[in-house]
């Protein structure tokens, strides 16, 4: 267990994880063989093998962390909400990678709706970051603008919304 201890302390040490995301860490091999051989790839004569990981260890690990408040899917949403929203990213977007990384979609929820985030006003800094202060107003050039917003997360009431505040 102290093997699987220090890898837990020494990811989450690094940066939050949901409880999905480490127990699937925990679970896969221990470590790579170029990182166990000081970088070097061991000859086909160094035999390495590996045992699976004990899911019941797997379990203890998770539960000391979560005791001494190192594991917290709560906190791991909130932080990665901020994060991903400060890079430009939309609600729906980050929905879907949380739940990509395991946190549950009523977490989410909650997490999205604690944040106080103006998703409208996200959207058009990040149109004026990428097309400049100046919108297009010709359909070809407002549909790559609606394309981008959409591939980066944002809603289509919030893309509309920048069109609807600009004309006036």
């Amino acid at each position: 267990m102290n093997d699987l201890l220090s890898r837990a302390m020494r990811l989450l040490s690094q940066r939050d994880h949901s409880e999905a995301e480490l127990r699937r860490k925990l679970a896969a091999q221990p470590f790579m063989a170029k990182a166990r051989f000081g970088g070097k790839t061991p000859n086909a004569s160094t035999p390495v093998a590996e045992e699976p990981v004990d899911p019941a260890v797997i379990e203890q690990v998770i539960a000391y962390c979560y005791q001494h408040n190192w594991l917290d899917d709560p906190r791991f949403a909130r932080s990665y909400i901020g994060s991903r929203s400060r890079k430009g990213y939309g609600a729906q977007r980050i929905r879907s990678e949380l739940m990509q990384k395991g946190v549950d979609k009523e977490r989410v929820q909650a997490a999205l709706a604690e944040c106080d985030i103006d998703w409208c006003e996200q959207a058009k800094q990040v149109a004026q970051r990428k097309f400049g202060d100046a919108l297009p107003t010709d359909w070809k050039e407002k549909a790559k603008v609606q394309r981008y917003l959409l591939y980066r997360g944002f809603f289509q009431e919030e893309i509309q919304s920048i069109y609807r505040d600009f004309a006036q």
